[in-house]
């Protein structure tokens, strides 16, 4: 599929504007603020609050329009996946209300926030968040076109449900499934690149800055010492986070990746490679940083998110873009 950017920003800003009508003054006040404003940099995927407006408060009708930002901007995947997020609370709460845990109350699949930066529409960049436990997701637009999706972070908790009428579900699953794919394919020379450490570390590495030290993530295999099988799977691990978003975004994300820099771009693995036991792996190149940890909850609850160093929120877009259209006269 061709990508046009130009398509994808109309049916994104579309949908935010027909969301920013259903709200009145004082929530639309709380929901936008200026594209400039340093909040626009403010991301994290622990539970807490959110600058914006939450689910919990919003009407039916208002939080069907705001699914339908979520529907415009994600792909038909990416968005049950953030649904089965957003649903995992209710079933957390339930597990820890279970283990007597006192804080259970605070998992409530109503403290999901949606902000929008700058006026949606025209040449002026604006962008639209989605944050709340396990999910954060950010959406970047100038001159009519979608310019960055980053940062995107889904996580969920328990990652497989371990009882109750949803036992087994997995809210997300290519993540760990598309890795072992390839893991399976190392040979013994191959692994000693690859499996860096035989203890996962307890999170992601970069956390939740503004900017991605991906000097912190370990180099592991090159994709150009893979051979073409094993090239492939790890092709089709990374498509499957830049397939959290609509196809043709997808398409230009992975056009700007799959160029020569993914010869140097790199596979490593932490931890042991049993299914349930604590594990790690991130992939790392020069527009490019993935990082996926599940070792919390006796290796039961999943961190993954995408990274680009070089344009999270636009920012290397954008500079061009003042570059040229903003010089002073």
């Amino acid at each position: 599929m061709a990508f046009d950017a130009v398509a994808a920003a109309a049916r994104v800003g579309g949908a935010v504007r027909e969301w920013l009508t259903t709200l009145d003054p004082s929530a639309r006040a709380a929901a936008t603020f200026p594209f400039e404003a340093s909040e626009r940099f403010v991301w994290a995927y622990t539970p807490g609050p959110r600058a914006g407006v939450s689910l919990g408060d919003m009407t039916a009708s208002q939080g069907a329009a705001a699914q339908g930002i979520v529907d415009a901007a994600l792909s038909n995947r990416g968005a049950a996946e953030v649904r089965a997020i957003i649903a995992l609370e209710t079933v957390l709460g339930e597990l820890e209300r279970q283990a007597g845990r006192g804080n259970w109350i605070r998992r409530d699949p109503g403290l999901y926030w949606f902000a929008v930066f700058g006026v949606p529409g025209g040449d002026d960049p604006w962008s639209w968040r989605l944050g709340g436990h396990h999910v954060a997701i950010h959406v970047t637009v100038a001159e009519g076109q979608v310019i960055a999706n980053t940062p995107s972070f889904l996580g969920a908790n328990p990652a497989t449900v371990p009882n109750g009428p949803t036992a087994g579900a997995r809210a997300i699953d290519g993540e760990e499934r598309l890795a072992r794919d390839l893991l399976a394919t190392l040979s013994g020379a191959q692994r000693v690149l690859s499996v860096v450490n035989p203890i996962a570390p307890p999170d992601i590495l970069t956390g939740n800055g503004r900017r991605a030290d991906i000097g912190s993530v370990p180099s592991g295999i090159r994709h150009d010492q893979l051979d073409a099988e094993q090239r492939t799977a790890m092709e089709r691990l990374i498509r499957h986070y830049v397939d959290r978003f609509q196809p043709d975004v997808a398409q230009g994300a992975w056009d700007r990746l799959s160029g020569a820099d993914l010869a140097s771009t790199t596979f490593t693995w932490a931890g042991p490679d049993e299914p349930g036991r604590g594990h790690y792996y991130a992939i790392r190149g020069p527009g490019l940083l993935v990082e996926y940890d599940n070792t919390q909850n006796g290796a039961n609850h999943i961190h993954s998110v995408w990274r680009d160093p070089t344009n999270d929120w636009g920012e290397d877009v954008l500079a061009e873009h003042y570059r040229r259209d903003h010089r002073p006269s």
